[in-house]
């Protein structure tokens, strides 16, 4: 068990050799202290026959009192610093596992968030990481007392004051070492069921915090809170399984311990009657015990934390052998994207799935050119945009950027030169002006002016009290759709990036503001490839060329002159949407 658990931990060992010096000072001063603490019994058992004596004066005691006062002086200095060091290592392994963690987060694929909720992965970054810290802190001071107290008590029992007395008072021993061992097993099983437990109780009040709005506007306050009660309750059960086996452990090896205190009582009493032993070296002896008894406890609470521990290092690492498919190449130059595009029989299937969402995709779009998708919902428009900022991977020569496959493209360089505005226009919980210049462009304030207008959205900063220092709400629910999405288009223009990819993101805008939208795109993009998914038609018609999707597969092409005099798609939504604006006007 012992290898399994050190294997468990083998993910911080760059850790522990960086701050190997701090456990060892540590180690050492734990070991003082407690080498400290062992001189006490002894001391009160030469204090206890001095008395039986006689022979105690007045000076013995100022000297005894002194030398008490020295000794907890000390023993406190080296407790702040094996508290110092231990402890303050152990946080600071926990602020490096949250950082490793983080990190690791952000190297991981689309894939991998589509099957993983929030919660449970907030519940990693928090419970999991403490109860690693609790078995790398309290774990060790706990293992160290264990090993130290319970060699060095029994060998000063035995050698100091009776080896029969010792070996009887050990009898209860064994048990206690089997008790926490076999406990520990159970242990590790059910609290890693209380993480689980934890991660659904966090997805749930996220989710629905997120979503508070929708449970208002469906009236559906008294369901979710039907639906959070059953996992608080799932929440209490999972704790409750852990009590009820962590509740028996603690008496029974308090049970134990007592059987031990009530035999040493009865042979140690009958060795002092008959002189093998004094007054005070029982008195010594019975100290003795008192002070064995809580590191064979300590073992109980080690298996405890270091069982917790491994559970969630367990869990920890799930997450770290997870491995994006999507990296960069083993060679990876120094690029710079002009804009050219080519798709080849491109066809893709998503993980986990046979269905084809894309089927033999091909088109070629040169540099500095405008490129409109349309379809009906579901038929791969976005799919295909997050192909070209290789959300996912293809198959080698069906998505080329300037003659180079896709895979061989530096993921910084390729994401770079990309400015994409998606469906979703996430915003973060901060200052406009920083959500603009969210990629770090260093822009100073009149850059990101101008990049709101030519967005269309300056007007409505400005009517703001703070204007570009105003703090949006959580993801952005401060403003309306629309100001969401013309935010987005400015954050992506102020990259000023070599191709603009905007999927459906003018969709809450009024049509005179996307004409106003599309007109500063022209004037600042020239010469810029620029693809945009509209559902909208006069979204489209300035386009070069329009690709229209039907269930994945392009069944027409070309201008929006040569579309609509075409049988298919593309007439019949323009005759649609014609026929509703002229309703909207007679109205």
């Amino acid at each position: 068990m012992g290898v399994s658990i050190i294997r468990g931990f083998l993910r911080l060992k760059d850790f522990f050799q960086e701050h190997k010096r701090f456990y060892f000072y540590g180690i050492v001063s734990l070991i003082v202290v407690n080498s400290a603490q062992l001189i006490i019994p002894k001391l009160m058992g030469n204090f206890t026959d001095l008395i039986a004596t006689g022979e105690f004066t007045q000076g013995d005691l100022l000297r005894l009192l002194g030398l008490f006062i020295g000794l907890s002086i000390f023993i406190a200095g080296f407790r702040y610093l094996w508290r110092i060091n231990i402890m303050g290592t152990a946080r600071k392994m926990e602020y490096t596992l949250r950082n490793m963690l983080f990190e690791h987060l952000q190297t991981l694929p689309t894939e991998f968030y589509n099957h993983n909720k929030t919660g449970d992965l907030m519940a990693h970054a928090t419970n999991d990481i403490h109860a690693v810290r609790m078995a790398l802190g309290p774990g060790v001071v706990n293992s160290i007392d264990a090993l130290f107290l319970t060699t060095v008590i029994v060998i000063m029992m035995a050698k100091t004051i009776n080896w029969k007395l010792t070996l009887v008072a050990l009898v209860p021993l064994p048990i206690m070492l089997g008790v926490s061992f076999g406990f520990g097993r159970v242990i590790h099983g059910r609290f890693r069921g209380v993480q689980e437990a934890f991660a659904l109780l966090s997805d749930r009040v996220q989710e629905n915090l997120s979503g508070i709005r929708v449970v208002k506007g469906f009236a559906r306050e008294k369901s979710e809170v039907e639906r959070f009660r059953e996992v608080n309750e799932l929440n209490v059960d999972k704790n409750m399984e852990l009590v009820r086996i962590w509740g028996l452990f603690h008496p029974l090896v308090a049970y134990l311990a007592a059987l031990s205190f009530i035999i040493v009582l009865g042979y140690g009493g009958v060795l002092v009657l008959d002189g093998s032993i004094t007054i005070g070296d029982f008195v010594a002896f019975n100290s003795y015990l008192g002070m064995l008894t809580w590191p064979v406890m300590a073992i109980g609470w080690v298996m405890n934390m270091i069982q917790r521990g491994k559970a969630s290092m367990d869990r920890l690492e799930d997450i770290f052998n997870q491995r994006s498919e999507i990296v960069d190449p083993q060679e990876a130059a120094t690029y710079t994207l002009q804009g050219t595009i080519e798709l080849s029989n491109l066809t893709f299937a998503y993980p986990g799935t046979k269905t084809p969402v894309l089927k033999g995709i091909s088109a070629e779009i040169p540099a500095g050119q405008v490129v409109g998708i349309l379809g009906r919902t579901g038929s791969g428009k976005t799919t295909l945009l997050n192909l070209l900022v290789r959300l996912y991977n293809v198959e080698p020569g069906m998505i080329k950027f300037d003659g180079v496959n896709i895979d061989q493209i530096p993921l910084q360089v390729l994401r770079e030169n990309i400015g994409y505005v998606p469906q979703d226009s996430f915003l973060f919980s901060t200052t406009i002006r920083e959500n603009i210049d969210f990629a770090d462009t260093g822009s100073d304030l009149a850059t990101v002016m101008e990049y709101a207008k030519v967005a269309q959205v300056y007007d409505n900063i400005v009517e703001f009290p703070e204007q570009f220092d105003t703090v949006i709400g959580e993801r952005g629910v401060t403003l309306s759709g629309g100001q969401k999405q013309r935010l987005a288009i400015a954050r992506a223009l102020i990259k000023e990036p070599q191709i603009l990819i905007m999927d459906d993101s003018l969709s809450a805008v009024d049509t005179e503001t996307e004409e106003a939208i599309l007109q500063n795109l022209r004037r600042i993009f020239p010469g810029r490839t620029v693809i945009i998914v509209s559902h909208r038609i006069s979204t489209l018609q300035g386009a070069n060329q329009i690709l229209v999707l039907e269930n994945g597969e392009i069944s027409q092409r070309g201008t929006h002159d040569k579309l609509v005099e075409e049988e298919g798609l593309y007439r019949e939504l323009y005759h649609k949407q014609l026929l509703e604006e002229q309703i909207e006007s007679v109205g």
